[in-house]
């Protein structure tokens, strides 16, 4: 089953779907040896917008510091 044209539509899988990128990016950063600083990790774990957590995860590929993200 194909899931990039599905529209995810129910509270529950919205949330779901929000965490588990969450995970990836916090993941990627870690995998990258940035440091993930405990604020940087509370404003990524706060997120449920996936249109914001996909904006980072892009960003995180290249970024010198998990503070990047943020810019």
């Amino acid at each position: 089953m194909k899931l990039d044209r599905y529209e995810w539509q129910s509270e529950f899988a919205l949330t779901h779907r929000a965490e588990g990128e969450v995970k990836a990016l916090l993941l990627m950063l870690e995998a990258r040896g940035l440091d993930v600083s405990a604020g940087v990790r509370a404003q990524v774990e706060g997120c449920s917008d996936s249109e914001q957590i996909e904006r980072w995860i892009r960003r995180a590929v290249s970024a010198d510091s998990a503070e990047d993200l943020f810019d």
